[in-house]
């Protein structure tokens, strides 16, 4: 066998005998496989090899995986941990048989170790280690044992041992810097940003340690780290972000910055005690995260025709409104990307920077220092800035330099905390400023919420009920061919039926009646009615239905984000 092999070697690859005669006889000795001795000496690349073995042993080679999902046997079956060590996953089930992709075609025990964890015969698919690897991470992403392998190195070292205790004695730091808490810590945030994650939650409760995602709005539970590691994972997240380890009484705030591959995370963490121990909170953001055309950000034509139309002033107050996590700061980078030009000086000042816009000067507040959203903006009114982005307007003074902006020349964009478009120049108005300044310096208020979208892969269209239609005050005329869609649930989606996320928008100019009812104080809600019967607002819920209607999301999301239309 291994004399034929060499020959077919030396004839198909163009190898030196002896160097291939060597290589042989070092695997024989060492125990490797004749597959990895080759690699490992260098005579033939990886992706060479396995298209060698594929032809030789009438193996089928798959360059990419991209188009696989593994199927949930597998993932249920196997241990993250085997498939791992191993570099073997599931690809499909076709007349009984699994497909199961490895790198490695003569390692046949694990082959053997696989068809008996399935019960079922398994056909080898020869792929590049690397498209394996992406498999298994894709796979086993929303699965509990994802961290089995680190808690087997903590036990292996005593971690895990029943009289194992972290009290005031312990030098927590030692065993913050241990490696598999480490590993652990390190698990957990990659984990986060496969899934796209925005927050981690790290909960202690009486009997448990519970690891929770925030993914599109939505918080999951992700796995449970043994109880005992609770203060380990506490101390290792204080240490990366530069917080105070041994004061466990009160809340603390921290950051720090990772690398993920070729991409760099801020992550901004906050601690607060509780009964059963430190409660942790992690908010990544992705610093090379790409900033948002506005085509992208899901504004209806017509929304997104008269809020264009308004980047092209010169002076004047754009707002976005809405809750935290409403994607009012993307929305806002969208629109001075719209205008960002080598003749525009555009300056901002924001809590944090989220994203680095080239050609502007971004500046973040430090309230610790003294740089507080309204100092900020005061020194830099005299960069002499064409345009100013104000990440968000929290009291009088930043409300009142702001305006003042606008009224002398700038064109500036902000963000509130209001629940709709009408009531954020009431607000305005509340925080003490002037009516006649609010109607004379605010151009258009934007209202933003986030809905999650339908799966692709899982999408397909119902016939709705009329009860569900008459809850939005729709007819089954009103939809298109008299269908809705869904998301039936799929691995893509970790079964929610949902990916991603889109929004829904308000957009109400500031025309000269609405000017009018400012100065005169007219209550929000009555500024809302005549803006929908006179100047056809579109309110946040029928923006959110007509998306339903589109088949972006569905009727019950929209429910759950916005609340019924009453005037």
């Amino acid at each position: 066998m291994a004399d034929l092999l060499t020959l077919q070697l030396v004839k198909a690859k163009n190898l030196r005998e002896d160097k291939v005669t060597t290589v042989m006889e070092k695997a024989r000795e060492s125990g490797m496989t004749v597959d990895h001795a080759l690699v490992e000496a260098g005579l033939l690349g990886e992706a060479d090899m396995l298209k060698f073995f594929a032809q030789e042993l009438t193996l089928p080679y798959e360059e990419s995986l991209e188009k696989y999902k593994s199927p949930a046997r597998f993932v249920e079956k196997v241990s993250v941990n085997f498939a791992r060590n191993y570099n073997l996953i599931g690809l499909e089930e076709v007349g009984g048989q699994m497909r199961v992709a490895t790198c490695r075609p003569l390692d046949l025990y694990p082959m053997d170790e696989l068809a008996a964890m399935l019960r079922q015969p398994v056909e080898p698919v020869l792929v590049p280690r690397v498209e394996i690897s992406a498999l298994i991470n894709k796979a086993y992403a929303q699965k509990s044992d994802l961290n089995e392998e680190v808690e087997k190195e903590l036990e292996e070292e005593g971690m895990l041992e029943d009289d194992v205790e972290f009290d005031e004695s312990t030098n927590i730091l030692d065993v913050a810097s241990a490696a598999p808490i480490i590993k652990l810590v390190n698990t957990i945030l990659a984990q986060a940003l496969r899934m796209r994650a925005s927050d981690i939650h790290i909960q202690p409760f009486e009997h448990k340690l519970q690891v929770r995602f925030r993914v599109d709005g939505v918080l999951y539970d992700i796995m449970t780290p043994n109880k005992k590691l609770q203060d380990a994972i506490t101390a290792r997240i204080k240490v990366m972000s530069k917080m105070d380890i041994a004061e466990r009484r009160l809340p603390q705030d921290g950051r720090a910055t990772i690398k993920m591959g070729d991409n760099e995370v801020d992550l901004r963490v906050s601690s607060v005690p509780t009964n059963f121990g430190e409660r942790v909170v992690i908010r990544l953001l992705d610093k090379s995260g790409k900033t948002y055309n506005l085509e992208d950000i899901g504004f209806l034509p017509e929304n997104l025709q008269v809020f264009k139309q308004y980047l092209t002033y010169s002076n004047g107050i754009l707002l976005l409104t809405g809750p935290t996590g409403s994607g009012k700061t993307t929305t806002l980078y969208a629109g001075v990307t719209a205008i960002n030009k080598s003749d525009l000086n555009i300056m901002t000042i924001e809590d944090p920077i989220e994203y680095h816009m080239a050609g502007a000067s971004q500046i973040e507040v430090n309230e610790k220092k003294g740089l507080t959203f309204a100092r900020g903006l005061r020194s830099l009114v005299r960069q002499d800035p064409d345009v100013i982005m104000v990440g968000e307007i929290r009291d009088l003074e930043t409300a009142q330099i702001a305006i003042q902006s606008a009224l002398t020349g700038h064109l500036v964009f902000s963000t509130l905390h209001t629940n709709d478009a009408p009531s954020t120049v009431t607000r305005l108005v509340d925080l003490g400023v002037e009516p006649f300044l609010v109607s004379s310096s605010v151009l258009c208020v934007v209202a933003q919420r986030l809905v999650r979208r339908i799966c692709p892969e899982c999408k397909h269209a119902y016939a709705p009920d009329l009860a569900e239609l008459h809850g939005f005050d729709l007819t089954p005329a009103d939809l298109q061919q008299g269908h809705l869609w869904k998301g039936k649930g799929c691995p893509a989606c970790f079964n929610t039926g949902y990916t991603g996320r889109t929004g829904i928008h308000e957009v109400l100019p500031i025309t000269e009646t609405i000017k009018q009812q400012i100065v005169d104080k007219v209550p929000s809600g009555e500024i809302k009615r005549v803006a929908v019967k006179e100047g056809g607002l579109r309110t946040l819920r029928m923006d959110g239905v007509q998306k339903a209607i589109m088949g972006q999301t569905t009727l019950e999301e929209v429910a759950t984000i916005t609340q019924r239309d009453t005037f």
